[in-house]
């Protein structure tokens, strides 16, 4: 990640922390909810909630960074994400399903602040080290991986009440995160304010490139999401695996989302924006065909980290398409409506999940996440965006993505 500055490295390490209480949320939420929730199906209500946070979270941030700038508001939702750890905790403690959830939602809102931090890397680098920047970003993840499940787990029969520690060692590891976010600056670019600047709506979301990059992304979260969520239930509660081995499959498979990016650079420059969204949908193929052969310790394992895989390889490239979709004065805008789209459709399907887990068991849930795969193939073999395209920025330097940007701003 040769040429990357060091401001890039320290927003990864406060990504790291914030990915931590996501993974976290992942292995134990729906654990805990099968414990006292008011019924077996609302189980990955809390893990659910805490996507629908996201969800509603994302235009509000994209205003108030618009409004306040990006620093202000990672310390406000910084701050928002301690409470939120800190409320989780007294909600187990007082066993109180209701306040838990509500916490859940409230830590999803604060971590879509998180989720904007990939925008402020590429607004830190000039155009042909928006791979690597993004690249560097999600390295956090690996090590989120990792955090938050062992937070989970050594936290879990720390306090009298199971899983209270777990929230309490998260509310630490977001005050280190706030800490670090301190001393982010934002680049003049991200302190440009773009009132009523930009086409209209409509008219950007003709661009088709805009269109594949948001289908990308939803896709890429969208059936991660889907399987993802049941699997800690199907894997501990229903096919009687130990929390060790589940913990251990939702770690490969969190690892599987971020460890790619160290190759992606790389594998984008060589093989340029299709071939990578291909390799992706390939990796949910391999995900879906090796879940639905069994209920081993192997299939859980192999085919959540082939999940990961894939979802990192949609949605860097999704990340790295969507700033050739609009013009610089637009990027507020478009951004948070790309988020918003995304975490919608993941909080939709994370919503359904727990519903269709219960209703038509693991395998059932595995074949209803075909259909958007073959959806996606669909759009992807048809698109015109391609021909809009030419190879990603390599070593041309910022001329580069200013180019594709002002040849956008001829499109339709």
């Amino acid at each position: 990640m040769r040429g990357v500055p060091f401001a890039v490295w320290r927003l990864m390490f406060a990504y790291a922390l914030m990915m931590g209480g996501s993974a976290l949320t992942v292995l134990i939420a729906g654990i805990i909810g099968t414990s006292f929730a008011p019924s077996p199906g609302l189980a990955t209500l809390p893990v659910a909630l805490a996507v629908v946070g996201v969800a509603c979270s994302t235009l509000p941030t994209g205003r108030l960074q618009g409004r306040f700038g990006r620093r202000r508001v990672f310390l406000a939702y910084g701050g928002l994400a301690i409470a939120s750890a800190l409320l989780s905790a007294h909600s187990l403690a007082s066993n109180n399903f209701a306040l838990y959830c509500l916490a859940t939602f409230l830590m999803g809102w604060s971590a879509a602040a998180g989720f904007q931090y990939r925008f402020a890397a590429l607004e830190l680098v000039p155009g042909h080290l928006s791979a690597q920047a993004t690249s560097v970003l999600l390295l956090g993840g690996i090590l989120g991986a990792f955090i938050g499940p062992e937070m989970a787990v050594r936290g879990r029969f720390l306090l009298q009440t199971e899983y209270t520690g777990s929230y309490l060692l998260l509310a630490g590891g977001y005050l280190i995160g706030v800490s670090i976010m301190y001393f982010y600056r934002e680049s003049e670019q991200a302190g440009v304010e773009e009132h009523g600047g930009g086409r209209p709506l409509r008219q950007i979301l003709a661009n088709p490139v805009l269109v594949l990059a948001i289908a990308s992304a939803v896709v890429a979260y969208g059936v991660m999401s889907f399987l993802m969520v049941a699997t800690p239930i199907s894997m501990h509660e229903l096919s009687g695996h130990s929390l060790a081995a589940t913990k251990w499959v939702i770690q490969s498979h969190i690892a599987g989302m971020y460890v790619p990016s160290l190759f992606y650079p790389f594998m984008l420059r060589k093989l340029g924006y299709r071939p990578m969204l291909w390799l992706g949908l390939g990796a949910f193929v391999i995900t879906l065909s090796v879940a639905v052969s069994g209920t081993a310790f192997i299939n859980y394992w192999v085919s959540m980290a082939m999940l990961g895989v894939g979802w990192n390889f949609l949605f860097l490239t999704a990340t790295n398409l969507l700033p050739l979709s609009y013009r610089p004065s637009e990027r507020f805008r478009v951004q948070a409506l790309n988020d918003f789209i995304t975490f919608s459709v993941q909080a939709t399907v994370s919503l359904g999940s727990g519903w269709f887990l219960f209703h038509f068991q693991w395998h059932g849930l595995l074949f209803a996440g075909t259909a958007p795969v073959l959806a996606y193939a669909l759009l992807l073999s048809r698109s015109s965006a391609f021909a809009q395209l030419g190879p990603p920025p390599a070593q041309a330097g910022p001329a580069r993505i200013l180019t594709d940007i002002d040849r956008v701003e001829e499109l339709p």
